[in-house]
């Protein structure tokens, strides 16, 4: 795993954007195709602000896969994944992808599963960008995660501190509004990316950043799987690093 640590969001979202850009193109010169995993949230909004503006992307030759988004939520609702892809990401592009699959949660979720699970089995992944919640989650596999599970995309129950969390940062107006349930790629599936982006700001992500980087290897810290891949690049502020500083 590399670590990289900067001294504002900015420039750490603008270098995670500039090293996945890179990937991109790389991977469309050698197959004609690129295939990306993309994460919402508040610690992606510096990084997806620089990714859309990256030059020299052939993004329709560029498939995307959505990486989670909460069971019965309305993609109207201002904290739906699907809207947030949509207007953060898809209509900034210069043109459209060749593709974006959207997870859909408000029909029938394992329908949902199988389908967007039957189209990222085809495909290599060549860059993943995904974030840490505050509880050390990996996508929405809250702890203790399915490290095992083969199956791409999983019905999970969202635990107490993943909600606390997406009500903290302003998504719903109080946290009984927050979803229970979400639909996410597991971990073993997004493990299977080429490449891992993992961008990280903020203070209150401290704890699950040390933990992912120097404790061991566990199901109670789903994000600390990402030690065994070896090109994972972990892309910091100051303030997630912090607890970093004792570390040998």
């Amino acid at each position: 795993m590399k670590i990289r640590i900067f001294a504002s969001k900015e420039a750490m979202g603008s270098a995670a954007a500039v090293n996945g850009a890179q990937i991109i193109r790389e991977a469309i010169k050698a197959r004609g195709e690129a295939n990306i995993i993309l994460a919402t949230g508040a610690s992606q909004f510096e990084m997806i602000s620089a990714l859309v503006k990256e030059p020299n992307i052939a993004w329709d030759h560029v498939t995307c896969f959505h990486l989670d988004e909460y069971v019965g939520l309305s993609d109207s609702h201002a904290a739906s994944f699907r809207r947030y892809l949509k207007e953060r990401f898809v209509d900034e592009l210069p043109q459209p992808p060749r593709a974006f699959h959207y997870i859909n949660g408000e029909g029938d979720c394992a329908q949902e599963c199988d389908q967007i699970g039957n189209e990222i089995t085809r495909r290599p992944i060549d860059v993943a960008f995904v974030g840490i919640g505050e509880n050390g989650h990996l996508a929405f596999n809250d702890p203790p995660a399915d490290f095992e599970t083969e199956t791409p995309y999983l019905l999970v129950e969202l635990d107490e501190a993943c909600r606390q969390q997406q009500f903290g940062e302003g998504w719903f107006p109080t946290l009984e509004d927050v979803p229970k349930q979400a639909i996410s790629m597991s971990i073993r599936q997004i493990m299977k990316s080429q490449v891992i982006i993992c961008t990280v700001p903020d203070g209150r992500k401290a704890a699950a950043v040390r933990d992912t980087i120097s404790g061991d290897i566990s199901p109670m810290v789903p994000a600390s799987i990402l030690q065994q891949h070896e090109r994972t690049s972990l892309f910091l502020d100051e303030p997630s690093a912090s607890l970093l500083e004792d570390e040998p």
